[in-house]
């Protein structure tokens, strides 16, 4: 199936941050199956992340700060990379950075690196140039960042991974595809925080920071969202992510909007959820008389 520009075996990918950087969920599953495996974010330098606790299930979500810790992109090029491409995984690399310099420096070292199949480019960090601002809370700030990777290697597809805690996401996502962006990611996790009340502290190690919400909890924000893109940009190519944890919660993103979907937060409850989801929405289909996911794209608005 089309993704833009890209042929994908089906709509179905992990999302960043939830099955490492390299094959570790190979061992539950093939990942040449999925559409595409998206590693957890990368820096350019090597990076440590946050103090433990690093994740606290929080009602029907999980609340994490573990912080964006990675090996560094010249690390992952040398050692992980080819362990994806090993077992015939669609790899998607996803970078953030800290200042429009990192994503400059990001960009410059995986021009010449064979066999990505995108660049997913994570703005929903924070920008220490604007203390004020995430990146994707600025639609200047995040385009100049999308025109600086889009620049810096302009052979590989990218994808601008958006934070849903903005007033309008869609006017965000316009500034990304004006930029250089084949597609946008809907959605990153929701800023959120858990107090333990016995210690009278925040519960995650982050302390004040707090962390990010994911799972069922965000579904419906994701829904909104690229429903809301969708609308307002009839032509965009959109990947929709946010507490899928069964076959059907694919399909209403599919409906919103979204032309693939990402599987996150389920796969710390059960690492083979990507391909499970897969089969559902097999399933679904079948039992549907659907021929085509394709079709599914868009179809809770007409």
């Amino acid at each position: 199936m089309q993704v833009g520009s890209l042929t994908l075996a089906n709509p179905v990918m992990t999302a960043s941050g939830t099955a490492g950087h390299a094959d570790e969920l190979e061992a539950y599953g093939p990942l040449a199956a999925l559409g595409a495996m998206v590693v957890k974010s990368l820096s350019v330098a090597p990076w440590p992340g946050n103090p433990a606790p690093r994740v606290h299930q929080a009602g029907a979500g999980m609340l994490n700060s573990v912080g964006l810790q990675g090996p560094g992109i010249e690390a992952w090029v040398r050692d992980d990379l080819p362990r994806l491409a090993a077992v015939g995984a669609r790899t998607v690399v996803s970078i953030w950075g800290q200042r429009l310099d990192d994503y400059a420096e990001a960009a410059s070292i995986l021009a010449g690196v064979e066999g990505l199949t995108a660049v997913e480019v994570n703005v929903s960090c924070p920008n220490i140039e604007d203390r004020r601002h995430m990146f994707a809370h600025s639609p200047d700030s995040t385009a100049e960042v999308l025109a600086t990777v889009a620049a810096g290697c302009p052979s590989i597809p990218l994808w601008a991974k958006l934070s849903p805690t903005v007033s309008d996401i869609a006017d965000i996502a316009g500034a990304a595809l004006e930029n250089g962006a084949e597609a946008v990611t809907l959605i990153n996790t929701a800023l959120g925080m858990a107090i333990d009340v016995e210690r009278r502290a925040p519960v995650l190690g982050s302390g004040p920071s707090g962390g990010g919400l994911s799972g069922p909890s965000i579904h419906p924000i994701a829904v909104r969202a690229v429903f809301d893109v969708r609308a307002a940009h009839p032509d965009a190519v959109i990947i929709g992510v946010g507490g899928i944890m069964v076959g059907r919660d694919a399909i209403e993103l599919l409906m919103a909007g979204a032309d693939a979907v990402q599987v996150g937060t389920a796969t710390f409850r059960d690492p083979r959820a990507p391909w499970r989801v897969l089969d559902e929405i097999g399933a679904w289909c079948a039992s549907h008389g659907v021929s085509s996911v394709r079709t599914l794209t868009g179809a809770a608005h007409v």
